[in-house]
């Protein structure tokens, strides 16, 4: 079985993520994309979405493991654990689940939810 043109982007999106190399992740998204981080904030559009990819409040890149994915028509939702260098609060463990919506071979919306653990 093959890997679909989706699962690729996504690749390329969380491998973006881990360099903060802001041009890969923003190939990977829609003009309009929306990215909602439950019960922290919304991001409308490119630009916005820009603006986290290096958040002021934290340094360096996160540490990204992708545990399991999960494909379904236009959704692909996918689990892993990480480590990010809060500037006043230090380093701090999450777990994560994100479920990205994609138009085309784009993603158009991505719904995080975020859990500390140390």
């Amino acid at each position: 079985m093959t890997k679909s043109k989706r699962l690729d982007v996504l690749d390329r999106y969380m491998e973006g993520f881990r360099r903060s190399d802001h041009e890969m992740v923003l190939g990977c998204l829609t003009d309009d994309v929306v990215w909602h981080v439950h019960g922290v904030r919304t991001t409308t559009g490119k630009a916005e979405f820009d603006s986290e990819i290096e958040n002021p409040d934290f340094a360096g890149s996160p540490e990204l493991t992708v545990d399991r994915t999960i494909e379904a028509g236009d959704v692909i939702v996918i689990t892993g654990a990480g480590v990010g260098h809060h500037r006043q609060a230090g380093r701090f463990g999450f777990v994560y689940s994100d479920l990205f919506t994609f138009r085309g071979d784009l993603i158009a919306e991505v719904e995080s939810y975020v859990v500390p653990v140390s």
